[in-house]
């Protein structure tokens, strides 16, 4: 059924709540991004690359580490505040989750929010298909409209939503592995989704804290998180016909305290060459990719953050300890 419902624009599932919408996202140019940024003189890849199959699982390992207290916290956060968040978004709404993946932290708010539709959107066709299909076998009396998207680029919501209220979930921190201008864009693009005054964004920020607490949270000690870095070489070995080698590389993190955010790095230990895609690239002692970055933000200056992309901070929500934020924004003036 999987293959059949992706080539296939719009189609009802066998699960009679769930309707898949392939608008058929393109995998773009790997090749080029990635060669331009390791081109760069600083080099660089996009964080996206870290998550292939094996990426992804490692991932799903760090967020059950000890020292990584993003994911906890904010599933504590929404736990605990449903009602509450509950009443800002309204129940009835429409619920649009871009980068949906398995669509676990929206499960904790459903049944407060009794939307009148959830809209994953996902660019993977078959993670997306199954997440959906469980979904609505869990909630039988949810409405589900998965689109299989890059919501980065150009597609559009299906016609039969339900008229109403759109409320925008984006939890995780993902906002903070933006470049500020890059989240205020993104922010902007927000209000276009939600159409008018009547709709929101209800989105998870990492707050800043202790420096030690930051650099332990994104080098564990049991290596996961290294493990996870180390292994974008070998994404990039499958799709350069490169031949890295990542034992030649150390994970490095640290917190930029001038720019407050976390930088992932992949340090070479040693003068190499590397081939990539029938070129040589060459690095020095010392010399790094840069894999990611994590923005901390205080309350105030992602509010600032906001109100320049046309949204006014309505609620937050924290815990006890004040490591993370989820926040519900509204537009200024209508959106769109």
């Amino acid at each position: 059924m999987s293959l059949q419902m992706k080539n296939l624009k719009v189609a009802r599932s066998s699960v009679p709540n769930v309707t898949f919408d392939n608008q058929h996202p393109s995998s773009g140019d790997t090749c080029s991004e990635l060669m331009a940024g390791l081109g760069g003189v600083r080099k660089s890849i996009n964080p996206k690359f870290l998550y292939d199959q094996l990426g992804s699982e490692l991932f799903d390992q760090i967020t059950r580490l000890p020292e990584y207290y993003p994911s906890r916290t904010e599933t504590h956060i929404l736990t605990r505040y449903r009602d509450e968040i509950a009443d800002y978004c309204g129940t009835g709404c429409v619920v649009i989750e871009p980068g949906s993946g398995s669509s676990k932290k929206v499960r904790l708010l459903l049944d407060a929010l009794a939307p009148a539709a959830y809209v994953p959107i996902d660019i993977s066709a078959d993670f997306l298909l199954e997440s959906s299909l469980q979904l609505g076998n869990e909630f039988p009396w949810l409405r589900i409209h998965a689109i299989c998207a890059d919501f980065a680029h150009d597609w559009s919501l299906p016609a039969a939503l339900p008229v109403g209220k759109r409320v925008v979930f984006y939890p995780g921190s993902t906002i903070g592995n933006m470049e500020p201008a890059a989240a205020q864009s993104f922010l902007l693009r927000l209000r276009q989704w939600i159409g008018s005054q009547q709709g929101g964004v209800l989105l998870g920020v990492d707050l800043q804290k202790s420096v030690g607490r930051l650099e332990a949270a994104y080098d564990d000690a049991a290596g996961v998180t290294a493990r996870f870095n180390l292994n974008l070489l070998c994404h990039i070995n499958a799709a350069l016909n490169a031949d890295f080698d990542p034992g030649s590389f150390d994970h490095h993190a640290f917190y930029n305290t001038e720019h407050h955010r976390i930088e992932m790095h992949l340090v070479s230990k040693q003068a190499q060459s590397v081939r990539c895609n029938g070129a040589t690239i060459q690095f020095a002692e010392g010399e790094s990719i840069h894999t990611e970055n994590s923005y901390k933000y205080t309350l105030q200056g992602f509010e600032a953050l906001a109100a320049k992309a046309g949204f006014r901070l309505c609620r937050g929500w924290l815990d006890d300890e004040a490591l993370f934020s989820v926040l519900y924004l509204e537009p200024v003036g209508g959106g769109g």
